[in-house]
């Protein structure tokens, strides 16, 4: 076993924490922090969908991810003033939309269009895979929020999703590789898997060398194991598949020390609020 520059064992995650409802005008939304690692994820749902679609009563789900000018060390300039997309981002952008379509029912949903809007406030690694996760359970309380308020007549998710990256770090598998670690590391794999531990789609690179069968074994293992935790940690704070909720932050470091505790500060935007009683 190495020794993690914050300390981790190789197969722990990095801190968790999960803020609702920051949005006042999306039907979901969530900031979700994994360590350093900071992303806003916000959920709209449109009618109509992409000309190809048109006529055939199939609806659509579409991503766009984005990273804030100041969410790493050096600015990066907007996409917006250099009127080109970012090579990257376009690419982490199709990611998170084909795995988010794994979940949706898009023939129940109808000719109608879902954008889910992800921006990196602050980069410190596995920026994707906090989108991903974190887009799925803004998601969720989108669903939620339609079906309550009569916009869809039924839930239209068929399944539930995380995703976690892993790779190989000075000769030996790691979870949930920070910043400081990607930089360094020999390989990268970015997993999203289920509630079932069935594999949606997974991405992986040999940076510096080859990847062995019993090596992939173990990431395999470490993303599963990455992935329980994470479903884990919002089962157990009750905040998956809640429709009415007050904004609540919770922490994993916390957790470990059984001081669980919620934010029940009211927002003016919250879901609760918007609920009828």
């Amino acid at each position: 076993m190495i020794v993690r520059k914050d300390g981790r064992e190789n197969g722990h995650l990095r801190s968790l924490k999960a803020s609702f409802d920051v949005f006042g005008y999306t039907a979901g939304s969530i900031l979700f922090e994994v360590g350093n690692t900071k992303v806003l994820c916000s959920v709209t749902m449109q009618p109509g969908v992409p000309p190809f679609l048109k006529g055939t009563g199939t609806g659509w789900l579409t991503a766009e991810y984005a990273m804030l000018p100041t969410a790493t060390n050096i600015r990066t300039q907007r996409e917006s003033s250099t009127m080109k997309k970012n090579g990257r981002s376009v690419e982490i952008s199709r990611i998170i939309s084909r795995a988010l379509r794994s979940v949706i029912d898009l023939p129940q949903l109808g000719e109608r269009t879902i954008t889910i809007d992800c921006d990196v406030l602050q980069a410190d690694g596995g920026t994707r895979t906090a989108c991903i996760t974190g887009s799925y359970f803004a998601l969720e309380h989108a669903v939620n929020y339609w079906v309550k308020t009569k916009q869809l007549p039924s839930s239209i998710l068929k399944d539930s999703i995380v995703a976690i990256s892993a790779g190989i770090y000075q000769g030996t598998a790691i979870l949930d590789p920070d910043f400081a670690e990607d930089s360094e590391i020999d390989s990268d794999f970015n997993f999203v898997i289920n509630k079932e531990n069935a594999i949606i789609e997974v991405q992986g690179t040999a940076e510096k060398q080859p990847v062995s069968w019993d090596q992939f074994e173990q990431l395999k293992n470490l993303a599963l194991s990455g992935a329980h935790q994470l479903f884990q940690f919002f089962v157990s704070q009750n905040i998956s598949g809640k429709t009415s909720i007050t904004p609540a932050i919770v922490d994993t470091q916390e957790m470990s020390k059984d001081k669980q505790k919620k934010n029940q500060s009211a927002s003016m935007f919250s879901l609760a609020n918007r609920f009828p009683q």
